[in-house]
């Protein structure tokens, strides 16, 4: 209508410029993550890994991912936010100069182990856990599961366009006379770089980000290791649940799956980038339908039963006999897939301590990196094998559907203080 003015989403009218450099950083980081993660692994095939070898050095890479997010999320409240964060950006950069650099691999591996990168075009490392306790920080209750929705779409978006940015530059590039491994290796650079500009960001994040401590810390070596208290038995309970998924997301993970559709149908990085740019984007905008069936049906619910028949759909993929059926069941399992991200993550900080939350998310952030870690192993070696290559599709779907039913039965009756009657 003539004259009409588009209206920011009122979940975020009232973000302030933390807010909003945080959902920036968030961007340029998945954006990153989306590009490598097209390329990581037909990458490491061509400076001459064998399958195996590269299983190896992703299950080492999230390994490493996970030490460092557990050092630094169980320390972010203590001792900053922002240094955090920052330190994360750098272990980025470094980690992406080894990988564009060499083709040794024990370098590579050491490269995986101490610095952050994302096999997977999926959050690793110290950054999630602490961006959201910030957001929680900076939000009311009430908002929060809808900015976590707007985050999330955020990620997926910037995912999706990393990976086609990816898939038609080194298209492009190979086009233009470039072999393979410059191609992938330009992706790889780029990785390195974007992790500059984070760390220049996250130095602008101001104090208001950061903890306030609600009182003294009670004592206990539990407690100054992991930086939880109050909210343990609930965290290490999340935290078990959430390794079980990502152990079944692990064989699945984009680089695995992109590898996979070039195997069974031979199709490029151009193709590969379009194929998860525009899966990408329908998890994304499922991501603001989760917010309006947990503000109806409660964050449990909505986490698990959009996320079962994701899960069928998932052990259908390798059963399409073609090219547009694969495609096509993909993408409407991305479309259901991500709506326990955001009510997974909200749920999460809504019931631990507030002055908790980083250590809260670190650790279960960290057992979902830990549960992601083992399953590339056994991957590279289904891949070896042309008669077991579909398989980490069926394992993958059936152990996400047990944590389903686990979830459900662990968490049904714990209700997060905005669903219950007279509580914000």
């Amino acid at each position: 209508m003539p004259g009409a003015r588009l209206r920011m989403p009122s979940a975020l009218a009232h973000l302030d410029g933390d807010g909003w450099l945080l959902f920036a950083t968030r961007f340029i980081r998945l954006f990153a993550y989306g590009s490598l993660s097209v390329v990581l692994v037909l990458y490491l095939v061509a400076v001459g890994l064998t399958e195996p070898q590269v299983g190896l050095v992703l299950t080492l890479t999230l390994v490493g991912d996970t030490a460092v997010s557990l050092f630094l999320t169980t320390r972010a409240d203590r001792f900053g936010r922002r240094r955090m964060l920052l330190a994360g950006a750098l272990l980025m950069a470094a980690a992406g100069a080894v990988f564009a650099s060499t083709s040794m691999f024990w370098l590579l591996v050491l490269a995986g182990i101490v610095g952050v990168i994302s096999p997977s075009g999926q959050e690793v490392g110290p950054f999630l856990p602490i961006e959201q306790a910030s957001l929680s920080h900076l939000v009311t209750a009430r908002s929060r599961t809808d900015v976590f929705a707007w985050y999330t779409l955020t990620g997926a978006v910037a995912t999706a366009l990393g990976a086609l940015t990816a898939g038609v530059l080194t298209r492009s590039l190979l086009q233009a006379g470039w072999d393979s491994v410059s191609g992938y290796r330009t992706v790889v650079v780029m990785y390195a770089l974007f992790g500059l500009v984070l760390a220049a960001l996250f130095s602008r994040v101001s104090r208001a980000a950061e903890s306030t401590p609600a009182g003294p810390r009670a004592p206990g070596a539990t407690a100054s290791l992991t930086g939880v208290h109050q909210s343990r038995d609930v965290v290490f309970k999340l935290s078990a649940l959430f390794a079980l998924d990502s152990f079944g997301g692990g064989f699945v993970v984009q680089s695995f799956a992109a590898y996979w559709f070039h195997l069974r149908f031979g199709i490029d990085a151009g193709t590969l980038g379009s194929i998860f740019f525009w899966a990408n984007i329908c998890a994304g905008i499922s991501a603001l339908l989760a917010s309006r069936l947990a503000s109806r049906f409660g964050l449990i619910n909505t986490m698990v039963f959009t996320h079962l028949p994701s899960n069928v759909l998932l052990i259908l993929v390798p059963l399409m006999p073609t090219l547009p059926l694969a495609i096509a069941v993909l993408l409407a399992r991305f479309s259901i897939s991500q709506m326990d991200v955001p009510t997974r993550q909200s749920y999460t900080m809504a019931v631990v301590a507030p002055e908790e939350r980083s250590a809260a998310a670190g650790i279960t952030g960290v057992a979902r990196t830990t549960g992601a870690a083992i399953s590339p192993v056994f991957v590279g070696l289904m891949f070896a094998n042309p008669l077991l290559m579909n398989w980490p599709f069926f394992i993958a779907g059936g152990l996400k559907i047990a944590y389903d039913v686990l979830l459900y039965r662990a968490f049904v009756a714990v209700r997060p203080p905005e669903e219950q009657t007279g509580r914000v």
